[in-house]
């Protein structure tokens, strides 16, 4: 390869990544494995290497994503760098040069940084873009093992990782009925988690903190004395009941054994971790070091050099869920990979299906991401024979390629799939919907086939089949006791969570709260209303209007709903639109928020009064709602072009809601 070759290579591969980083961290989805983004930022970091040409958008010198709009920002005291890395373990231990180190966990989640002033919790803040982040510091509060005071009386500012395990992870995605809606990995659900406008919704998430780096500890106008020493750092955040991240004093003779012993306990670490981190212990020495324009010379990053493993592709079960997404999973001859036995492989997508060109009978290398979670690296042979289904492997129906979002998705179009109908039975007692405990999938899919439901009122009638459920693998007397009790306390619930419970398409709670809302919690309102009508609140737009009257339309679903009302004690709000004080005002509501756990809190309030809640300001706006009415947001430099008042908070309560 020419050096013109190696620039046009370079121009190709600097989209390429940085696409791929802002999905990963400002939208928490993924366009391509770490595996993949590792093998192509390597390249380029080569080719930048042998040309000395390095463009102003390289993700080599930008560092991680731009803090979102929704969180009040704020820059960083000093720039947060990235670490350099190395797969090698004889690099590792020659990055020494003869000094003490400090080997630690590599986690995976979400850096926050901390500020601590006379013992109190101050102010977090997200990593960001390394430059600027976003203010979190409600959110952080609700971290589970976060102090909130501590016994050091001055200035203190550490950073750490803001972490889910594996086992919350997996608890939260059992409770996602939906397969296509279930998350990806942890690191994705805490960084969503952290960064969401309700610390209720946070709190929820289970979140850690672990720290890693202590910034500064100054009491008066003296820094503390660390005896120059990285682990008398760490001491020193664990007495202050910091939970730090898991480290360990290695020198050149015992850092590969310690590598070692790191190595051995990754299967079974709770918490998610890419690798291993190394820094001089003695400070002073480090720091002398300096930088390069994107990696600080004190420490260096171990990424796992993931094992790769050859085998053949088999098959791929093509799984349908309740909206009809069809999802792909690759069936290979079993290998051993960290350990274990593994003969299966998320291919997420269609778009991934035909990146990798697969074929039955393809030679593949499959690796375990972080070594925890199978994915295909390569695809050695190419074929690129692999049909994509054109009937449903459930019901037989037709199926469609849809684009959803950056990549290509398969569904099934048939509306009688009975793949849908266990989701939607799964969907329909979710804890959200009618919230019925003891009815997983896989009992939902045992009574189904036994007859015992055929639709949703059937699940409350389940009384008549008790000898047989307490028959059933899994049940006995108590546990069909105790689902039975479940079911009947089901019957009380509220018009909004009925409507939601049909699994009508992008009828999420928050919309059928919307709807019920608007028509005054009156059903025959709701099951009446014509497209044009829906598509005139604010929120739901034709769209969803138009899925919905067609579920409503539909005289089998009206009877169901109607037989399912039969068995139901639905109330209705107390004093809903009694007082409409705000009929006719448009107002928008930004930033954080100080009365109301979040956003849509306030919203739902301005509505039960009858104001409405627009996303953008315009003339016809009453006022903005912003905390921080002084900031330069595009929100806030319209409203003052257009005249519009900006209130706080306080203002806006003060003023409208007494």
């Amino acid at each position: 390869m020419d050096r013109s070759e190696k620039i046009a290579r370079i121009r190709e591969l600097v989209p390429i990544l940085n696409k791929a980083a802002e999905a990963y961290y400002a939208k928490d989805t993924e366009l391509m494995s770490n595996l993949e983004y590792d093998k192509l930022y390597d390249e380029l970091a080569a080719l930048e290497r042998e040309t000395g040409m390095v463009l102003a958008g390289s993700p080599t010198v930008k560092v991680g994503y731009e803090a979102v709009d929704f969180l009040p920002k704020e820059r960083h005291a000093t720039p947060m760098l990235s670490l350099g890395k190395t797969k090698s373990r004889e690099e590792l231990r020659d990055w020494l040069q003869g000094h003490k180190g400090v080997l630690s966990w590599k986690l995976d989640g979400l850096t926050i940084v901390l500020t601590y002033q006379d013992g109190r919790l101050e102010k977090a803040v997200t990593r960001g873009n390394g430059e600027v982040g976003e203010v979190i510091t409600a959110n952080a509060k609700t971290f589970l093992n976060l102090p909130m005071n501590i016994s050091f009386p001055g200035r203190l500012v550490l950073r750490g990782e803001a972490v889910i395990s594996y086992s919350d992870f997996e608890k939260i995605n059992a409770q996602i009925p939906e397969e296509g809606e279930k998350y990806k990995n942890p690191r994705n659900l805490c960084s969503g988690s952290v960064r969401q406008l309700s610390s209720e919704i946070t709190a929820r998430r289970n979140v850690q903190f672990y720290a890693f780096h202590l910034v500064e500890a100054v009491l008066g106008e003296e820094q503390q004395d660390f005896q120059n020493s990285r682990l008398a750092q760490f001491r020193f955040l664990s007495e202050q009941g910091f939970a730090v991240v898991e480290h360990m004093p290695v020198e050149e003779d015992t850092i590969l054994s310690a590598i070692e012993d790191f190595e051995r306990r990754i299967e079974k670490y709770d918490i998610p971790s890419d690798g291993l981190v190394l820094t001089y212990d003695d400070i002073a020495y480090g720091e002398s070091l300096g930088r390069t324009a994107k990696f600080p010379r004190h420490s260096i990053a171990f990424k796992w050099a993931d094992e790769l493993v050859e085998t053949t592709l088999l098959d791929v079960e093509w799984s349908p869920s309740r909206t009809g997404l069809i999802n792909p999973v690759a069936v290979f001859e079993p290998v051993e990979l960290e350990g274990t036995t593994v003969s299966r492989a998320s291919v997420h997508n269609v778009s991934v299906v035909r990146a990798l060109r697969l074929g039955i009978g393809d030679r593949v290398t499959v690796y375990k991401a972080n070594m925890i979670i199978p994915q295909i690296a390569e695809n050695l042979t190419g074929s690129d024979t692999l049909e994509i289904p054109k009937t449903c492997p459930v019901c037989g129906g037709e199926t469609k390629i849809r684009q959803t979002g950056e990549a290509q998705a398969l569904y099934c179009l048939n509306e009688k799939c009975p793949a849908k109908e266990i989701k939607g039975f799964t969907l329909f007692v979710s804890r959200d919907a009618m919230n019925i405990d003891g009815l997983s999938e896989a009992t939902l899919e045992k009574l189904i086939d036994k007859g015992f439901i055929k639709e949703y009122a059937d699940l409350f009638h389940l009384e008549r089949y008790r000898d047989a459920i307490e028959e059933m693998e899994g049940f006995g007397e108590k546990s069909c006791q105790k689902l039975l009790d479940s079911i009947e306390n089901a019957r009380n619930t509220t018009l909004p969570r009925v409507i939601y419970s049909l699994g009508i398409a992008n009828i999420g709670l928050a919309n059928a709260k919307l709807l019920c809302r608007y028509f005054d919690y009156d059903l025959d309102k709701l099951c009446g209303a014509s497209a044009e009508e829906l598509s005139a609140i604010e929120g739901i737009g034709e769209v969803i209007a138009g899925t919905y009257v067609e579920y409503m339309k539909d005289p089998e679903n009206r009877e169901k709903l109607n037989r399912l009302m039969g068995e139901l004690h639905v109330e209705k709000p107390q004093g809903g639109g009694e007082k409409q004080d705000l009929a006719g005002k448009t107002f928008v509501v930004t930033g954080s928020l100080n009365h109301y756990a979040s956003r849509n809190e306030l919203k739902e309030e301005i509505e039960a009064r009858g104001g409405k809640v627009a996303g953008s300001v315009t003339g016809k706006t009453e006022c903005l709602i912003n905390n921080d009415v002084t900031s330069s947001s595009s929100k806030n430099k319209k409203a003052k072009e257009l005249g519009v008042a900006i209130l706080s908070e306080d203002e806006f309560l003060e003023k409208y809601l007494q």
